[in-house]
């Protein structure tokens, strides 16, 4: 089971603490640092000092981390032309010596493209299937070729398809819980499937959609991996996991409910059970990003646990 660090900057996190953080994921064992890809606060916080580009922030990391993989959960399809953002993640692959990894996903929050005049189409979902076929298909063009698509949104002729990224395929992410047409593009481009906050028993549905996607498509279903995404909050006793949960404005007992909290061993033990339907990798939503030391302690009593 891997343990991946997962922050929402648009929450308030300059690049000084993201690279505080990424520092300590590496240092304390993680096996990667991936953020959200938000230019707008949620919820009753005030964002300060403002967003931060997920891309940009991921380049400058590629360059001051060595061992951790980078990424997104998830890049926002609205967000960025499908030529464009294979060029940026490329790039980035090679700064980071090819550790990255691409989560793309349609695009939901509508406020913050208002907020910043970024268009917000209807047919989100089917312009995300076009955008993983170039962005896919850029890459995996032979040097010296040229790639062409002639969709219903994107219109591509005689690309170079460069630059080409370090690692020979940057693993793709397709994430969420639509029943049908999400596991199926998964099935198509995915190299792992993440399911969002949701419990062991939606989770194991999920999973299973996804496997018998991918055998109609011709792949086996143990081709993907499977993770999840899970707010994370772990203190020694019953006292610090109250502080933590109310530092990000939570109830303990909603945490414990939706999310992985409590003691680690309550921790371990949830952990276990999201194994036993499939999931091989869980993304610690981490709200608190001043907290080191709950990095800490879930690396030396729960990531010291794990298999």
């Amino acid at each position: 089971m891997d343990l991946r660090i997962f922050t929402e900057p648009q929450q308030g996190a300059t690049y000084d603490t993201l690279l505080t953080v990424a520092k300590a994921t590496e240092d304390l064992g993680f096996d990667a640092f991936f953020r959200s890809d938000h230019y707008l606060r949620m919820g009753n916080v005030d964002g300060l000092p403002g967003p931060t580009d997920a891309w940009i922030t991921l380049a400058g990391l590629a360059r001051e981390t060595k061992r951790i993989r980078l990424g997104t959960l998830m890049t926002a399809g609205t967000f960025r032309l499908p030529g464009v953002l294979a060029i940026q993640v490329a790039q980035v692959d090679q700064m980071s010596g090819g550790r990255v990894e691409l989560g793309l996903g349609a695009g939901w929050f509508e406020e913050e493209h208002k907020a910043y005049g970024i268009p917000f189409p209807k047919e989100k979902f089917a312009r995300l299937e076009e955008q993983l076929e170039i962005v896919t298909g850029l890459w995996a063009t032979d040097p010296g070729k040229t790639f062409d698509f002639h969709g219903t949104y994107y219109d591509l002729t005689d690309s170079p398809a460069l630059p080409k990224p370090a690692q020979r395929k940057i693993p793709v992410l397709v994430g969420g819980h639509g029943p049908s047409r999400t596991p199926r593009l998964a099935a198509k481009y995915a190299d792992e499937f993440n399911m969002p906050f949701a419990s062991v028993e939606d989770s194991e549905r999920q999973f299973g959609r996804v496997r018998a996607a991918a055998e109609e498509a011709g792949r086996g279903g143990d081709e993907l991996t499977y993770s999840n995404a899970l707010v994370v909050c772990v203190g020694r006793d019953e006292a610090e996991v109250a502080r933590r949960a109310a530092a990000i404005g939570r109830e303990v007992d909603e945490l414990k409910l939706n999310g992985l909290a409590g003691s680690p061993a309550e921790v371990v033990d949830k952990i276990g059970r999201y194994a036993e339907v499939g999931s091989r990798r869980i993304y610690l939503q981490v709200l608190d990003l001043e907290d080191l030391d709950h990095l800490e302690l879930i690396s030396a009593q729960v990531l010291s646990q794990l298999p």
